[in-house]
């Protein structure tokens, strides 16, 4: 038994070439631009309107929960939490996953769902068509059975 050996750099050839890994390249790119947009909206839209409350920056938000919390000779004294670092990015995630949500799988689950509904639609015009030439076709074999039986009784 001869069995083809694919080369190691033939195998990554074919990995790369294969177009879910295409499609996952052109996903981070838009992905990294993407997150950009949104960052840009929570520093410039989200944490002024926190800021109209407190301080514009969500990072700053901090509590203390052992010591001062204050800098002595260039280290924190104390156990900071920076639970508005922890805010900030759980509304970047928030609007991130929103705008996902209804701008990309929203639309494409409706597509799918009228496309998936087409193509039922279609199918059930096909079988229709095949019973209707299943039946014509059962109509001539009687027909011929007919004639065959009507021919030998003569």
């Amino acid at each position: 038994m001869s069995e083809k050996k694919v080369s190691v750099l033939e195998g990554f050839k074919a990995f790369l070439m294969r177009g879910n890994v295409i499609d996952l390249a052109v996903a981070v790119v838009i992905g990294a631009a993407f997150t950009q947009i949104v960052n840009a909206v929570v520093k410039g839209v989200i944490n002024p309107l926190v800021g109209a409350f407190g301080t514009k920056d969500l990072d700053s938000y901090s509590s203390c929960l052992k010591g001062t919390c204050k800098v002595v000779h260039g280290e924190v004294d104390g156990i900071r939490i920076m639970w508005g670092s922890v805010l900030g990015a759980t509304l970047t995630f928030l609007i991130t996953a929103t705008v996902v949500y209804f701008l990309m799988v929203l639309p494409m689950s409706k597509y799918l769902a009228r496309r998936a509904a087409r193509d039922a639609a279609k199918e059930g015009a096909k079988e229709v068509v095949e019973l209707t030439e299943l039946e014509v076709l059962k109509e001539i074999r009687d027909a011929i059975v007919a004639q065959r039986e009507s021919g030998r009784d003569q």
